[in-house]
């Protein structure tokens, strides 16, 4: 297993993700016997990062692989879980939750930590982060009267965290300001593969994170499995440059070319998956230029992105003060599938803000050295959006 030096351990470079373990049946609980043999297996082989979080499996999943890994020296193994403050806000000195946390009876983030210390059965965590910071967690999060980082940072002082983080799915500004509001997270951890390089702007995020000199640890290298079974257009253009590796692969030793990344997690539910990526991980072979521009070729295949360079002239034409970029690139993402991932920065826009905004004066149109229609865009991102609110 290829491992990397972080402060003062190694860790390797194919972390465990334990959000999509096996189940009985679908959407069923946790296999445990085979989801342990899995966990097991991966320790066995050289996986030395295991990541959860509190809700996974309906918080079956910290239970199990802090169970699992307690078979084992405490100085061998690093447990990351996450504090839900995606789904949870603050107002008039009370928490209000949303989404799988809506009706909960937790009165403070202190009581969630100490029930994850319980629940994995440890006394501290390696790894601790916040779990989806985003436009729609920003507040919560940055929050000076619940004081959540404080809380954590005091955590720290007392040794029950070693290394504080973010998870984030916001977008590069949101991360970037977050990143500057404190100067005490040691890493973050981003949804990052060669599809969302582009369509999600995981390219700007990933300059964001290493400018600041923080490590980069990837989640969804596969998109959900997403890139594991490609077109068969692709797959043949693949097996045509490497005839006996998988699509999967390609996905991996992309990220292997990043020098900014630190671990790959992977939500494996299988031991023959887990065999594979722990084979994959052994040895350094990261994707070429030639290879990088044939994954570049296929994703422009798959997506149809509007050109913009995000040169912002248009902005300085807008009457209505539109930030018509970031709008571009949100459409382009919702325009090929719909990804949910987009409500946490829809939920945190003003009606001003959104494209429905836009009076199609045209203005933007004459300054964008890409001759993009824009008010053509906007008009379809809005369509879109209708379409999105409807499922």
């Amino acid at each position: 297993m290829i491992c990397k030096p972080f402060k003062d351990m190694m860790l390797s470079t194919l972390g465990m993700g334990n959000m999509r373990l096996p189940t009985k049946g679908d959407g069923g609980p946790v296999d445990e016997p085979r989801a342990r043999r899995m966990l097991e297996h991966a320790y066995e082989s050289g996986i030395n990062y295991f990541d959860t979080a509190y809700r996974y499996h309906g918080g079956e999943s910290e239970k199990l692989v802090g169970s699992v890994l307690r078979q084992y020296p405490r100085d061998t193994w690093h447990l990351a879980t996450k504090m839900p403050g995606h789904m949870m806000g603050y107002r008039n000195g009370k928490l209000e939750f949303s989404g799988y946390m809506k009706g909960s009876a937790i009165t403070s983030p202190s009581q969630i930590f100490e029930d994850q210390l319980v629940r994995c059965g440890v006394d501290y965590f390696d790894f601790y982060l916040l779990h989806n910071v985003c436009e729609t967690s920003y507040d919560f999060y940055t929050d000076s009267d619940l004081a959540v980082v404080d809380y954590l940072l005091d955590q720290k002082k007392a040794g029950r965290i070693k290394h504080l983080g973010i998870s984030a799915h916001g977008r590069a500004d949101t991360i970037d300001k977050f990143l500057g509001w404190r100067d005490c997270f040691e890493f973050v951890q981003i949804q990052l593969n060669y599809m969302d390089w582009d369509l999600q702007d995981a390219a700007r995020k990933y300059d964001v994170i290493v400018k600041r000199g923080l490590p980069v640890i990837v989640m969804e290298p596969v998109r959900g499995g997403r890139l594991a079974k490609l077109s068969e257009h692709a797959e043949n253009l693949l097996k045509a440059a490497r005839p006996n590796a998988s699509e999967a692969s390609w996905a991996f030793r992309f990220l292997q070319a990043l020098p900014g990344v630190l671990v790959v997690l992977s939500g494996m539910s299988s031991i023959e998956q887990l065999k594979e990526n722990i084979e994959l991980f052994s040895r350094q072979d990261p994707a070429s230029e030639e290879e990088r521009a044939l994954l570049k070729k296929i994703v422009e295949s798959m997506l149809s992105l509007t050109p913009c360079t995000g040169c912002r002239y248009c902005c300085e034409a807008c009457p209505r003060g539109l930030d018509i970029p970031k709008l571009i690139s949100m459409r382009d993402e919702i325009k090929f599938e719909n990804p949910g991932i987009l409500n946490f920065t829809l939920g945190a826009m003003k009606e001003s803000e959104l494209p429905g905004a836009c009076i199609g004066c045209g203005a933007c149109a004459k300054l964008c050295p890409q001759d993009i229609a824009i008010p053509e865009v906007l008009a379809d991102f809005t369509q879109a959006l209708k379409k999105f609110g409807e499922k």
